[in-house]
């Protein structure tokens, strides 16, 4: 095949994966403001929300991994023109991920007192307590509004989860500016006014969601009129056996992050801090990489749906080879900017906190360079990763991210991340190791996968 047959896509990749892209990395955005906002404060808070968010990640990376389940299936009935499927996958994703929203919030909650045990800053901690308290509510939405956005996505309407999210994401830097630092009459609540801000956003968000579902045609008999607990078991199981691994999938990666957010805790506060801009920064541009990896898993599973095996594999391949393109951009930008980028997060006036200022930006330039290098194998396993769900292969893939992130990547980190080793850097580095052995893993199975189907379809 000639590139062209690949680069002939990039369009409607584009058209189907922006919207996605926007609202993650409006979502994205909100997080990078709140960390400026509350680098003002301090080095100490901007670890504490980094360590309170390392739990919420963990519990994010749950339900968000397990909705990912709806999409690929309301695609397939979406190209099969089967509304009695696709109203069945939302009604039962929609009840799941609202369960596992509240189960949720009370792992985070009840988990709280791990923080005493972890050998991390004890003033990080006892600022994080009470932030932690107030964001863990948020999961309830959250989780919920990804039922909504995914069911969303699968019928390739995916405009109206970028809606939702960047309404939710301008009044959640509203209120954060207004809670952080006590503007307009309100009192001055510090990083606790970062928790209340998201949780009335997300509230937010689920309303608008849905709102725009029910206005519109394609999706106003699906989002209405639903008998919530009148529950089939077979359709149940059928989102939990392809939910649960997806979860799973989602958790090794994203835990292996937090890891390095407690790793780097272990090193002090501004290790700690210098951590939490580099993956602020290192996430927007893995948002983009997610956009596809949505746009991958519902084109393959149209694809899927219409038995087009030859089609689904070069579409796929289109979807990656934009994945490297953009990915080789955002490395080029980190690895030139590396030295300035970390500077918008902390307060060069501050005198009295300008020796931990200036530490935190050395360790966050050095650590962008890691994260520069890994841009590439990012973009390529979580590209690869949703066209594997597209084609609803999820168990052997839950493996490989498990090998990949904790046989290689978490050693390495553990290794190399001791402060007689690298530091922070080796903390980085075993990231690096992870991701570029999960992409290889990955694609060497969608090769597999989509060769045989081609075969078995001859």
């Amino acid at each position: 095949m000639q590139l062209a047959d690949y680069t002939k896509e990039f369009k409607y990749n584009w058209k189907l994966s922006a919207p996605v892209m926007l609202g993650m990395l409006g979502h994205t955005f909100v997080s990078f403001v709140d960390n400026i906002m509350v680098g003002q404060l301090g080095t100490a808070e901007l670890a504490a929300v980094s360590l309170g968010n390392s739990f919420m990640f963990i519990a994010m990376s749950l339900g968000i991994g397990f909705s990912t389940a709806i999409t690929p299936l309301v695609a397939e009935a979406d190209a099969a023109k089967n509304f009695a499927l696709g109203k069945s996958t939302f009604k039962h994703g929609l009840f799941l991920c609202t369960v596992l929203g509240l189960l949720l919030f009370l792992l985070v909650f009840f988990a709280k007192p791990l923080m005493f045990l972890m050998k991390q800053p004890k003033e990080v901690v006892e600022l994080a307590l009470p932030y932690l308290d107030f964001v863990a509510v948020s999961l309830i939405p959250l989780i919920v509004f990804q039922g909504f956005k995914q069911f969303s996505d699968g019928l390739s309407m995916t405009k109206a989860p970028m809606y939702a999210t960047l309404l939710g994401n301008v009044i959640n830097v509203v209120l954060n500016y207004v809670f952080i630092f006590g503007k307009f009459g309100f009192p001055e609540l510090g990083i606790v006014g970062a928790a209340y801000g998201t949780l009335v956003s997300r509230l937010i968000m689920v309303w608008y969601l849905w709102f725009l579902l029910k206005r519109n045609d394609k999706s106003k008999r699906v989002v209405t009129k639903i008998k919530i607990f009148v529950l089939d078991s077979k359709m149940l199981k059928k989102i939990i056996n392809l939910g649960t691994p997806s979860a799973l999938q989602m958790l090794f990666e994203v835990a292996i992050f937090t890891a390095a957010v407690w790793l780097s805790g272990l090193l002090g506060k501004n290790p700690q801090a210098a951590n939490q801009i580099a993956l602020n920064l290192g996430s927007m541009t893995f948002m983009v990489a997610m956009g596809l990896s949505v746009a991958a898993m519902i084109r393959v599973g149209n694809q899927k749906g219409l038995k087009a095996y030859f089609e689904l594999r070069r579409i796929a391949l289109s979807l990656f080879l934009m994945g490297i393109i953009l990915a080789t951009g955002f490395a080029l930008i980190f690895f030139v900017f590396h030295d300035y980028l970390p500077m918008i997060y902390v307060d060069y006036s501050d005198a009295e906190n300008l020796t931990d200022n200036m530490e935190v930006v050395s360790i966050a330039s050095k650590l962008l360079i890691a994260a520069a290098i890994f841009q590439i194998s990012d973009s390529i396993q979580v590209v690869v990763l949703g066209a594997l769900r597209g084609l609803q292969d999820v168990k052997i893939p839950t493996i490989l991210t498990f090998v990949s992130y904790w046989l290689v990547g978490f050693p390495i980190s553990w290794f190399l991340g001791k402060e007689t080793m690298y530091g922070s850097f080796g903390i980085w580095l075993g990231l690096l190791a992870g991701l570029t052995t999960a992409s290889i893993l990955l694609y060497l199975r969608f090769n597999y996968l989509t060769k045989r189907l081609i075969l078995s379809n001859k």
